[in-house]
């Protein structure tokens, strides 16, 4: 190797790669990529497991106030419990995605129609369409939102229901 070549390269020796108890001499730009696989396989793939929504529900108290369960391609996975009416709210730029575990939720529209959305259904409410979710009268209603990470628990409306942080649990 010419002086030149020894400059430009750095060598690093990593005494435990990929559980060996070999040592071995890498580049530093690929002793990078090899620490940004290890740290994908660590931060993605150890923590693939089955989410338990039932148990996620009972760990919910406060009606109306979305909790993360789970993300993936730019959207959340969230639980709410419901419980009466909700406020009248649209979403400009973002399809919601309601899905109901217990009880049954109905959803008003402007024009004055309203759906009724039982445990195992599901309805997508296309964005800039006005909604408001409410439960039958005084039931409870286990219900699971998928959505971009971007929508706004009311949207644009601000009122004493709209969450201003989500939380995971």
């Amino acid at each position: 190797m010419s002086q030149i070549d020894l400059h430009e390269m750095k060598f690093l020796i990593h005494e435990t790669f990929l559980r060996s108890t070999q040592c071995i001499i890498l580049p530093i730009s690929q002793y990078m990529i090899l620490l940004k696989a290890i740290s994908f396989k660590s931060k993605y793939m150890t923590d693939i497991k089955a989410i338990n929504i039932m148990e996620k529900f009972s760990l919910l108290e406060a009606q109306w106030t979305p909790h993360i369960i789970a993300e993936l391609n730019g959207q959340y996975v969230k639980l709410c419990k419901l419980k009466d009416e909700f406020v009248w709210h649209s979403h400009e730029d973002e399809d919601e995605l309601f899905m109901v575990f217990k009880g049954t939720l109905i959803m008003d529209f402007r024009d004055g129609r309203s759906v009724e959305i039982n445990p195992g259904e599901i309805l997508v409410v296309p964005k800039g369409v006005e909604h408001r979710p409410r439960s039958l009268e005084g039931e409870m209603v286990f219900n699971l939102l998928f959505e971009p990470k971007e929508t706004k628990h009311t949207g644009e409306i601000e009122s004493e229901l709209t969450a201003k942080e989500l939380n995971w649990i």
